[in-house]
Order: C-alpha cells, then structure tokens, then sequence
C-alpha cells in the first residue's frame, strides 16, 4: 500500500520539477505588469504581441532560423556519408575518425568560438555569417555522425546487398533501400540538429557583430537593458514552436515507427 501511494507523489514531484519552470515563464509572459515578475500582475497577451513588434527580435530569429536549416542540413549532407562508411566498412582510422567527429561535443563552445574568432576571422577578415554557419555545421555535424550511425546499425546489410545482387548499382541501393530505411533516424538527426543549432549560444557569443546576431544573443543583450516580460514570452514561443516540430513531425512522418 505504501509503495502505491509513494510512486504517483514521485512522479508528480518529476513533473512538476520538469515541467515547473516552463509553467512559471508561461505565467510571467501573461503578466499585464511592467516588469517580469511572478505571480502575474493580472493577466494579458501586450507582451506576446510586443515580441513581433521588435525588429531586432524578427531579425536575429530570421538568422537563426537559416543558421539552423541549412548549418543541419550541410551537417546531414556530410555526416550521412561519413555514417554509412564507419557502419558498414571496416576502416584503419575507424576510430580515430569516430573521435575527430565527437570533439565539437567534448570541447566547450566557448572555446571553439573563441579560436574561430582568434585563428579564422580576425586574421582574415572572415564573413561573420559564414563563420557562424561553418561553426554551426561542425557543432550539429556530430550528431548527425551518431543517431544516423545507429539508425544504420539496426539496419540488416543483407537487404542491401540483396538489393546489388538483383541488378542494383551500390549507389542505387544506396538511395533505394538504405535511405528510406533510415528515414526516421535522418529525421531525428535533422530535429535534434536544428534545436542544439537553434538554441547555441557560446560559440554564437564570439561570432556575433553588428547586424549579425542569433536569437539567444539577441534575447541576452535586451535583457542587459529592459527587464519586461517580453522575454518571457518570447521564450514561451520559442518552447511551443519546438514543441510544435516534433509534434507535427510525429503526425506527418510518423517519427515513433522509424526510431
């Protein structure tokens, strides 16, 4: 009798320390106060809609947006390969390679935004907005390596080379058996890609200048300035449209049966 009553209070004391603080924002962007607070002063949408009136919020979200599409999708266009070379051939440098891939996971961020500034735009003048989208690539490009990597490995190779004996080019295969099986795990790639893209700030901190700025930057220097609940709600908005993804990618794709 006690373990029953014991297990549903542990787990609302999980949700509600998971799903408390995103409640709580919630709450502070209904405010119809001046400055974020919580409990609300009264309730009221003028922040939500405050956040499309800020021109510098639609801009540096318009730069994160394309940041994070095409920083995940070179990453998927390089890591897919490299994926399916270190699953399904037996390489010298298998792990060696494995490694190099993985470090823009183990270094810090900051760090690696701090030697890109140092060694890649202050010498040469490098374009902020290339180096963004290069830095960003090489961040997303380890998970791409990984969740393709096991989607690859729970996929049979003698399909595939059922597929080359009937007729089929290794490339043809390649593009006709091996991709659509691995749909799910490409996509969960493309989604974890975009969010860890999306919501990088150490390595976005050095890379930004005048007229090039992510959204989390963007969101940190009007908070220096201005302590109303407009950030509140933006990041509500930020949190439902993350939420929106997945789930739209669960409705039309059927993300649960490939994973």
């Amino acid at each position: 009798m006690t373990a029953r009553l014991f297990s549903p209070i542990v787990l609302f004391l999980v949700l509600a320390f998971l799903i408390g603080p995103f409640l709580i924002i919630i709450a502070a962007s209904l405010s119809a106060g001046d400055t974020l607070a919580f409990p609300p002063q009264g309730l009221s949408l003028r922040w939500v809609i405050k956040v499309f009136s800020i021109e510098s919020f639609r801009d540096s979200f318009s730069m994160s947006m394309l940041l994070a599409v095409f920083g995940t999708l070179a990453a998927l266009v390089l890591g897919i390969p490299a994926a399916y070379a270190l699953s399904r051939y037996s390489l010298p440098f298998g792990e060696t390679v494995r490694t190099i891939v993985s470090l823009p996971i183990i270094v810090p961020g900051i760090i690696v935004g701090l030697a890109l500034l140092r060694y890649l735009v202050v010498p040469f003048g490098f374009n902020l907005t290339l180096a963004l989208f290069f830095a960003h690539t090489a961040l997303v490009l380890p998970y791409a390596v990984r969740v393709v990597s096991a989607s690859l490995n729970n996929l049979r190779s003698d399909i595939e080379e059922a597929a080359v004996l009937l007729g089929s080019s290794r490339l043809g295969a390649f593009f006709r058996v091996v991709m659509p099986n691995i749909r799910g795990g490409i996509l969960a790639a493309f989604i974890l890609g975009f969010v860890t893209s999306f919501n990088q700030v150490p390595v976005s901190l050095f890379l930004s200048g005048p007229g090039v700025r992510t959204l989390p930057i963007d969101m940190l220097g009007y908070m220096e300035t201005t302590y109303d609940p407009s950030i509140a709600a933006l990041s509500s908005l930020l949190a439902f449209l993350s939420i929106g993804i997945v789930f739209l990618a669960e409705r039309f794709l059927g993300l649960s049966r490939y994973v």
